[in-house]
């Protein structure tokens, strides 16, 4: 339900370039780190939101989805299924078009609030693996 094709197109080609990636830090080990990078490849604008606020591929980081001082367009969400609701939540608030919630990351409620929010919503999807497909 929240992995339609038609949804997931529309997320990367139609919504705008610039996502939010919640969890994005310098670690290389991390799949966040690697799945911005490949974002960056197909032409997105990555800004990484994560406590340490860290520049990760030359984009300036922010400590919170409030702290941005520009639209994003796009919140792809690598937390604990348990914090994911909270983030979707920051990111109805901060205006964004879409919501991402990263393989293994499901939470049903978050994802039925952030629809009827007016949000599109993808869950338990990658991103890095669903654009070269396109």
């Amino acid at each position: 339900m929240y992995g339609d094709p038609a949804t997931i197109r529309k997320i990367l080609t139609e919504l705008g370039d610039t996502w939010a990636v919640v969890g994005l830090s310098n670690n290389r080990d991390r799949a966040a780190y690697g799945v911005a990078r490949t974002l960056q490849r197909f032409g997105k604008r990555v800004v990484p939101v994560h406590p340490k606020a860290e520049t990760v591929h030359g984009e300036q980081g922010y400590a919170s989805l409030a702290e941005i001082p520009f639209k994003v367009d796009v919140v792809d969400v690598f937390v604990n299924s348990h914090l994911a609701g909270a983030v979707a939540d920051e990111a109805v608030a901060a205006g964004a078009d879409a919501v991402w919630f990263q393989l293994g990351v499901i939470d049903e409620a978050a994802a039925a609030r952030t629809r009827g929010a007016g949000l599109e919503m993808v869950m338990d999807r990658c991103p890095a693996i669903e654009i070269p497909a396109l």
